[in-house]
This record gives structure tokens, sequence and C-alpha cells, in this order.
């Protein structure tokens, strides 16, 4: 599925008056085209809960997860175009009947045993794990942040723009955008011309596909 573009949607925008234009700009697209939502507001006290109470990093990891699935469902219900997807072959379906799929991580992330249950990386590097269970040629990260121009993924992952693991998840020979909040004036024109918003990002080559675990934006 090469032509498949995913679009992590930053859970930082649902702080952000832009969350619905965001919405209504990736409801545009023509070519098929999945989300991920982050983890945002839903996982921003997980870890400050997980000091005070003392649950373990296995639990957090999948509160976490959960997190990516409550800004999921609010994507859900603020879309006639978007429907949930839990597994690949409900991303193809969904893909096939001209739908777009709002991916809803915790049953696939909490089957895999190459994903640590700790806080090593964010949804970001999910969005890149995804994006290489699909083998999808572009993955699209909305930010709430611009970019400066000329970029690397690792001066992004040094900036905290996108994790630390990120750098060595995401796809070598894929496409890497950047969408702030600068982009979304032609983010509607972009996705229904069948492209994706943002500045690329040129992709290093991958050095493995080991990886990844949390969830929050």
């Amino acid at each position: 599925m090469k032509h498949v573009s995913l679009v992590k949607l930053g859970g930082s925008t649902v702080r952000s008056p832009n969350l619905q234009q965001w919405i209504k700009a990736i409801e545009q697209a023509t070519e098929p085209t999945v989300v991920v939502p982050g983890g945002g507001p839903f996982a921003d006290g997980i870890r400050k809960m997980q000091a005070r109470l003392g649950y373990d990093d296995a639990t957090a990891h999948e509160m976490s997860v959960l997190a990516m699935e409550q800004f999921g469902c609010v994507l859900l219900n603020l879309s006639q175009r978007f429907v949930a997807a839990a597994s690949i072959g409900e991303i193809h379906a969904a893909l096939e009947k001209g739908d777009i799929p709002v991916w809803l991580p915790r049953k696939m992330v909490m089957s895999t045993s190459e994903i640590p249950q700790n806080w090593t990386v964010t949804s970001d590097s999910l969005a890149a794990w995804l994006q290489h269970q699909l083998g999808a040629a572009r993955l699209c990260m909305v930010k709430q942040i611009d970019v400066p121009e000329n970029s690397t993924v690792d001066a992004l992952s040094r900036a905290a723009v996108v994790d630390d693991a990120f750098p060595s998840m995401v796809s070598h020979g894929s496409q890497l955008f950047v969408a702030g909040p600068a982009d979304l004036a032609t983010a509607a024109r972009r996705f229904a011309v069948g492209d994706v918003p943002g500045q690329e990002i040129p992709v290093p080559p991958l050095k493995t596909h080991t990886v990844e675990a949390h969830a929050a934006e």
C-alpha cells in the first residue's frame, strides 16, 4: 500500500482553536489516508499520577496508548468521514470504502513484544511504527509549531519536536512532512489534490526497526 498517507494529528491540537480546521482539511483527502491520534492532554496526567500513585511503567504505557484512543474517539465524533480501525485489516477495509480510518492503537500495540512497555517513545514513534506495518509512502506530522527550513530528523528530535526514538523508527525511502499552523491555510487544498501539507524533511537511512513505546504527544 505504497500510496497510503499517514497523518499523525498531534494531541497538542486538542488545545488549539485550529483542531476543527485540521479535521476539515484532512476530510478533503482524495488519496488513501490514515489518521494517527496523539495523546495530548489525555496523556499529560499519566506521568504525574504515576509519580503520585506509584504504578509501574507497563501500566503507564497501556494508559498512554489508551490516551491516544481517547483522542481518537474525539476525532471520530467530530468528523463524518472518519471511522475507527484497530487492525491492519480494518484499516484496509476502511480505505477500500473510501473512508478515513482513525487508528485505535491498543489492540496492535499491546499485542506485540517488540514495543517496550515504558517511557521510551511517544505516539510519534508509534505513528512511524504503523507506517512501517502498512508500508505507507508518506507520514505527515501535524504539530503546533512551524519547523525551521532545512530541518533534519535528528535536529527535530534534539529539539523535542519528535521523540528520541523517531529518527530510528521512520521508514527509510518514505516521505516525511511536518505541518504547523502556517500550513493550515493550504492544507485542505493539498489534501484535495492528493498531496499532504507541511515541510518535507529528509529521511536518513533506517538503522533498525527495534522500537518504541509511549503514547503521549
